[in-house]
């Protein structure tokens, strides 16, 4: 094993100690770790996010589920356009982006630069949500007609498909903003739906590309183990402060992808 892998793996660790702490922005590490430090494509690298941040949610969900915070009835009705959404992404859309985009002048955006500058734009949302001081207000108004809810799953399933990522800090707003779930219980419920996502996101890969699965399972069981050490500490950590953090480290991270893939 040389230095890159070990430090790949240390990543992989890091991943799930952020996953256990805040309860998401796994992928947000994942997807430029596995492209930036292992050099692998952006395509794989998404595709490998979403079995990493599937199967890490998944442990999540048992542990919230213990906790009574995981509403399975309003998860479910989300997941159901959402995975469709994200498998046709994954199976179709993305394989189907043609390798350059467009050129302009001596310049030209490539189908992996493109993906990485779109993980990027999402990257600034999500630190922009989590920089900010308050979190979405418990709301008591009535249910939203699931006509509402089919098409916000399509959309979010769409983004979470191209992106590779879980999608739990887009999740999490929808589910307090516009299912009226309490927001412990919204983290919880995003989990089942992220989970749900994400593996079958991936079941979309597996049909279109080579899986190195004896990396790909020991990152995983590394993250995993990362997740577990994560949630012991989070009883001795700010949520809210880390948080803060955590969002300002994405910011960066952000404006970096994009000046390393627009340079």
């Amino acid at each position: 094993m040389d230095n890159i892998q070990i430090l790949g793996y240390t990543g992989a660790l890091i991943v799930g100690l952020v996953l256990g702490l805040i309860g998401g922005g796994g992928s947000i590490l994942t997807v430029p770790l596995l492209v930036y430090l292992l050099g692998y494509n952006p395509v794989v690298a998404t595709a490998y996010s979403l079995f990493v941040v599937g199967t890490s949610s998944m442990v999540g969900t048992y542990q919230k589920y213990k906790e009574g915070l995981v509403d399975f009835k309003t998860g479910l009705a989300f997941s159901f356009p959402s995975f469709i959404a994200v498998y046709l992404s994954r199976r179709y859309l993305v394989p189907g982006i043609p390798e350059h985009l467009f050129s302009l002048g001596g310049y030209t955006l490539t189908k992996d630069m493109g993906i990485m500058l779109f993980f990027a734009i999402i990257m600034l949302f999500a630190a922009i949500s989590m920089i900010k001081k308050g979190e979405p207000e418990d709301t008591q108004s009535s249910g939203q007609p699931y006509y509402k809810t089919f098409f916000q799953g399509v959309v979010i399933g769409t983004i979470t498909g191209v992106i590779g990522a879980g999608g739990g800090f887009l999740y999490v707003p929808a589910l307090v903003l516009w299912a009226n779930i309490p927001m412990k219980k919204a983290v919880g419920t995003s989990l089942i739906i992220v989970t749900i996502n994400s593996l079958i996101g991936f079941i979309g890969d597996i049909q279109t590309l080579d899986i190195e699965w004896l990396f790909l399972l020991t990152f995983t069981g590394i993250s995993i183990l990362g997740i577990i050490l994560g949630v012991s500490l989070s009883k001795f950590v700010s949520s809210s402060k880390l948080k803060k953090s955590f969002g300002v480290f994405v910011l960066l991270m952000a404006i970096y992808i994009m000046y390393k893939e627009l340079r």
